[in-house]
């Protein structure tokens, strides 16, 4: 027997923090029993993101061409490098049930000197290519398009309709040929644009008054027996895409609405020259009419009947909030104002609760068709995003909130989109993921953008957390950059915890199925091993192997699900507690002597990870809207650990004439007069000059040539912000300020108030105070080693 040699390490590349397999673990060594997990504070969870590309610069397999074996049911695993292989018996034993299968007959060649990618042992993650998807346009077999239904709000300004216009004209231009593409405008009424009839302008009303049921749509469309066996054939029109497999009436559909960018590229640019705002008029002192919830219930209608299992996007652009029929989150009359924190808190938000579940119903018929919802909200009122969250995560949707549509925000996000190569997001549709694990381990649920399949087992916990009481959930849309947090619980059977039936190792394994961008099915197999101790004895490999970014992380979405879900639940409190256990639990000190405390270097950012989380946007809700909130916490249930760090913790680097450009620590005291600082928190990118800097640019010092070092020096961050700009989805705001100004308030409201008001006798020449009452990072370190020694 051979087996391959399971590493308890976690994986870490320098260049690639989520290693060869794209799964962090908050710990990467497990205690064996529930009480010694639950006194680790952090919950054992680990963030997984499915579609990850591979690291160019390290080796991996290419997609396999074959189907991947499985271990026999209930199990089901599948084969992977840390099962044990008898070669001359052709036999694998899975190494999470430890079943006994046969290798099927074309794997008769194996050997010691000849073993399928699969069993490499650095092959922990692999992809297999499945095939098309059924139901594609053209041959059998050939990957479907990509499908995109615009769905744009007509209530919005000339200008900004203008906006909308050009932003449509470039994602048509950037989309392939092959596409498909639909158009629903919508104002007091929506209207369905039928592409296929280029000779006549010709549309389908609807009343924005009332919710209308899928069939009601379908039989206004003529598609009523779509999907209804005995429906009579529809004439189709000549050289329209056919669908093979699917009901005639829905192959009528897709000639008619959904059409190849290459046959409809000319209407819809008619269609766009035409388009006006919402002509409706609007009484004084009374909001525009808006009917976005039917038109988000046409778009899903229309998709549903046309291409029900293939992917497809519904991309909703929204100038303002829904004012009437299903969805509607605030009257016309403008003296009723659009719900706050503080209404949804007292449930004087009259409008929430019915909008929610309009919502949520909208989301679990996209789910069952395969379909993503993408919100682009752009206003300087709120759109609604508070209860659309629910259909945008469940679907898997991307979510951008902007000002206007002509700010760079919306305008760079949009385009993103649709860009390739480099600059693709990597857009994949169909996805479902299925975790398989070793028998003492069980599955509390996920947090992030997906949808429970509800397919219970025996490796399902009684604690849930998130969309839970499952092994597989649904993503309808996912990307290259989409992150879930995965909740594990410890249940030991009484046979694991007899000496002699204990395995060292514990294994989790990701099987993701989705469609490519490329149009194929595949599935991608990530296995990780790590291993099982002693948490009572054997503290040491417990802090070996806590990953305190990926911590900060899980406890960020943690606790802004329970923000959600429970009421009167104080986050910061809970912070504070779980913080000081974790401290008292793992610190070194002498008990009663807060000067003795220290932390293990693996500890030593997770203070400041949390104290910067009580301050952030995710904990402290009174300066934002209900719709700011819902964003952020989309963004960071969906994003790599990286990025949700830089939401938590944003980094500041400093440019000097005296030093290269280096990051400094977050707080005021970096501020000085000569510096230039940027600062990176996610969603916005600031340029901040000092005071003589300043002045020097204002007095253009920067265009004479015995100056050109500190016209390098005013360079060096705008080039430092594009590469960051560059890469990131939603595009981030850029705020480019000096020391005094207005807008300096988007950095000093991140940074540590070190120096406030209270000490300005403390400060630097040439540095800044804050004005807040807030305590400095200092005395929230004084107060928690005080409290951690006490215990």
């Amino acid at each position: 027997m051979s087996a391959a040699d399971p590493s308890a390490a976690p994986p870490a590349a320098a260049a690639d923090p989520d290693g060869p397999d794209a799964v962090r673990l908050t710990w990467n060594a497990w205690p064996r029993s529930k009480v010694e997990a639950s006194r680790c504070v952090v919950p054992l969870a680990a963030t997984v993101s499915p579609a990850r590309v591979p690291d160019p610069s390290v080796a991996s397999p290419p997609p396999l061409p074959y189907p991947p074996l499985r271990c026999k049911p209930p199990c089901s695993a599948l084969l992977n490098p840390f099962a044990r292989v008898d070669f001359a018996a052709k036999i694998w034993i899975c190494p999470l049930c430890f079943s006994r299968n046969h290798f099927p007959p074309h794997y008769a060649a194996i050997s010691e000197s000849n073993v399928p990618a699969e069993l490499f042992p650095q092959c922990s993650t692999v992809e297999y290519i499945v095939g098309g998807a059924p139901g594609a346009p053209g041959a059998a077999g050939a990957p479907p398009p990509p499908v995109f239904l615009f769905v744009i709000d007509t209530c919005v300004i000339e200008e900004e309709l203008e906006y909308v216009k050009m932003a449509m004209r470039n994602a048509v231009a950037l989309l392939p040929e092959h596409a498909l593409v639909g158009l629903v405008t919508f104002g007091t009424q929506v209207h369905l644009h039928e592409l296929g009839f280029s000779d006549l302008s010709k549309i389908y009303v609807f009343r924005g008054t009332k919710e209308i049921s899928k069939e009601q749509i379908l039989d206004q469309l003529g598609l009523a027996g779509a999907g209804r066996p005995g429906f009579p054939k529809m004439p189709q029109q000549p050289g329209g895409p056919q669908v093979n497999g699917m009901h005639p009436a829905a192959t009528a559909g897709v000639n008619r609405f959904l059409l190849p960018v290459s046959e409809c590229e000319c209407t819809l640019s008619t269609l766009l020259d035409e388009l006006q705002p919402d002509q409706w008029p609007v009484e004084a002192g009374n909001r525009a009419i808006r009917c976005t919830g039917v038109a988000l219930s046409v778009a899903a209608g229309l998709l549903g009947a046309c291409m029900p299992g293939t992917g497809a996007r519904i991309i909703a652009l929204l100038g303002g909030p829904c004012t009437e029929g299903p969805g509607m989150i605030v009257s016309k009359d403008l003296s009723e104002p659009v719900r706050s924190h503080k209404d949804l808190d007292k449930d004087a938000a009259p409008h929430f609760q019915k909008a929610v579940k309009f919502y949520d119903g909208l989301a679990k018929q996209l789910v069952s068709q395969g379909h993503v919802l993408d919100v682009f909200a752009s206003a300087l009122d709120q759109v609604g995003l508070a209860e659309m969250k629910v259909a945008i995560e469940r679907t898997g949707g991307l979510v951008v909130l902007s000002e206007s549509f002509g700010h760079s925000v919306f305008k760079d996000s949009f385009k993103r989109i649709f860009e390739g190569g480099e600059q693709s997001l990597g857009l994949s549709f169909n996805g479902t993921i299925e975790i398989n694990c070793s028998k003492d381990i069980k599955a509390q649920g996920i947090i992030g953008p997906c949808t429970s399949l509800e397919k219970k087992g025996a490796l399902c916990a009684d604690t849930v957390v998130g969309q839970g009481n499952t092994t597989a959930w649904k993503m309808c849309g996912l990307d290259r950059n989409t992150s879930l947090t995965v909740f594990f619980d410890v249940s030991p059977s009484e046979r694991s915890s007899q000496p002699g039936h204990q395995n060292p190792h514990l294994y989790i394994q990701f099987v993701t199925s989705y469609q490519h961008p490329e149009g194929q099915m595949r599935i991608r197999v990530t296995t990780i091993c790590r291993k099982w101790v002693d948490g009572s004895t054997n503290t040491e490999e417990l802090v070996e192997g806590f990953d305190q970014e990926t911590a900060a992380v899980v406890l960020a979405r943690y606790i802004s699900l329970k923000m959600e879900m429970e009421e009167e639940f104080d986050a910061t409190r809970w912070l504070d507690r779980s913080l000081i256990r974790l401290c008292s639990r793992f610190g070194d000190y002498r008990k009663d002597d807060p000067t003795s405390f220290s932390l293990h270097s693996n500890f030593s950012l997770f203070p400041q990870f949390m104290f910067n989380l009580r301050r952030s946007q995710f904990v402290q809700v009174f300066n934002n809207s209900p719709d700011e909130t819902a964003y952020f916490r989309m963004l960071l249930n969906r994003e790599t650990v990286t990025n949700s760090v830089a939401m938590i913790q944003p980094s500041l680097i400093s440019f000097s004439f005296d030093s290269p450009p280096s990051p400094v620590f977050l707080d005021v005291a970096s501020i000085a007069a000569d510096r230039i600082l940027l600062l990176d928190a996610y969603f916005s990118v600031v340029i901040f000059h000092g005071m003589t800097i300043a002045q020097w640019r204002n007095m253009g010092y920067q265009n004479q040539p015995e100056h050109e070092q500190f016209a390098q020096l005013l360079q060096a961050p705008h080039e430092e912000a594009q590469m960051i700009i560059k890469g990131r989805f939603p595009v981030p705001r850029l705020v480019v300020c000096d020391q005094h100004g207005s807008q300096a308030r988007f950095l000093l409201a991140k940074l540590n108030p070190s120096a406030t008001y209270n000490s300005a006798h403390d400060v630097a020449p040439g540095s800044d105070i804050i004005f807040t009452d807030d305590v400095s990072f200092q005395v929230f370190c004084e107060h928690l080693q005080r409290l951690a020694v006490q215990s």
